[in-house]
């Protein structure tokens, strides 16, 4: 069923702790995986942070009685910078306040080139009001001049996502596409993008996919296991995280302030390394996450709720030319450590 194209209206500047409520959601299933989708609306909508793509947030995946990105925070404070522990609780800001496989465009376009008061491109999100002189700041909650056009279909078991955007004081445009889709008679679901340069300046970016993975509500800690194709080599390895041979685990469980974080390298120049499985023994769930382009770094982030393997892609598109790239992600049981 075609919906109509959504308003993406212009960003206030007063965010309340009723930014984070549902908005507007679609609802697809296969049977075996039912998830919500988050749809962008600028009044309403889940998201409305000016850091993270605004097209097709996952939250409440559920496979097997199990439930895959819940929300890992509990409100959402547009006077903090990234998130606080307050208690039990946790307050995230505007910009952080997103669940699931959420994306980014790290690199905003022609941020460095506007003047004070002029415009830049944040791919997914749109046109932003550069406020000052200060350097890009992804938590900074800017001022969305315009949000593009927006037009969303959904299936029963899909949701595509057009974004068409023209920014004429910096040359850039695009037309972006994403579809969620949940495979036929497997426990799988795959993001596809394309994103065609429309303007008249190359785009040169790199997106990541934070992957906020909140297995059952469970903390981080040595019933984790993260798995890679490849020998870790050379990394920092912080407090409370070991690294073993191809494996990254945890040697206590993640609670209070406690933070892991680390940069995982050893892969190599071809798509294959992109293949990630993280897996909990106690709960007798995983999730295999795979890409079709070659890496350009990990990063581990993770503190007592979700589990982020970001895994990053180069992007660069002249103008006239086009950039395709697939996720897919296949979630499954393995049997529990009953100890």
């Amino acid at each position: 069923m075609l919906k109509s194209l959504l308003s993406v209206l212009a960003l206030g500047v007063a965010v309340g702790a009723g930014f984070a409520a549902d908005g507007p959601i679609a609802e697809i299933s296969n049977g075996l995986v039912r998830a919500k989708v988050h749809l962008p609306d600028g009044r309403t909508g889940f998201y409305r942070g000016t850091r993270f793509d605004w097209a097709g947030v996952v939250s409440d995946l559920e496979y097997s009685g199990h439930n895959y990105y819940p929300r890992w925070f509990d409100r959402v404070d547009a006077t903090i910078r990234d998130f606080v522990y307050e208690g039990a609780s946790i307050a995230a800001s505007p910009c952080t306040a997103v669940t699931g496989p959420a994306e980014e465009f790290r690199t905003p376009l022609g941020y460095d080139e506007a003047k004070p008061g002029g415009t830049f491109v944040k791919i997914g999100v749109g046109v932003l009001r550069k406020k000052d002189a200060a350097a890009y700041d992804s938590f900074h909650l800017y001022e969305v001049v315009d949000g593009g056009r927006w037009s969303v279909r959904k299936t029963g078991s899909a949701v595509e996502f057009v974004q068409e955007l023209s920014d004429a004081g910096s040359g850039y445009g695009y037309l972006y596409k994403k579809t969620v889709a949940l495979t036929k008679g497997q426990s799988q679901m795959v993001l596809s993008h394309s994103l065609k340069n429309t303007g008249k300046v190359a785009i040169r970016s790199t997106v990541y996919n934070h992957n906020f993975l909140y297995l059952d509500r469970r903390p981080p800690g040595p019933d984790f296991v993260i798995r890679f194709p490849f020998e870790i080599r050379g990394a920092e390895v912080p407090p409370m995280a070991e690294v073993r041979g191809k494996q990254v685990g945890y040697t206590k469980i993640l609670s209070g302030e406690d933070r892991v974080q680390m940069a995982v390298s050893g892969f190599g120049a071809e798509a294959k390394d992109y293949d990630i499985r993280i897996e909990n023994k106690a709960a007798g769930a995983g999730v295999r996450i795979t890409g079709d382009r070659p890496l350009s770094r990990i990063f581990l982030w993770s503190i007592r709720a979700p589990l982020s393997v970001e895994p990053f892609v180069n992007v660069e598109i002249q103008p006239g030319g086009e950039f395709s790239w697939k996720i897919v992600y296949d979630y499954y049981t393995l049997p529990t450590d009953r100890r």
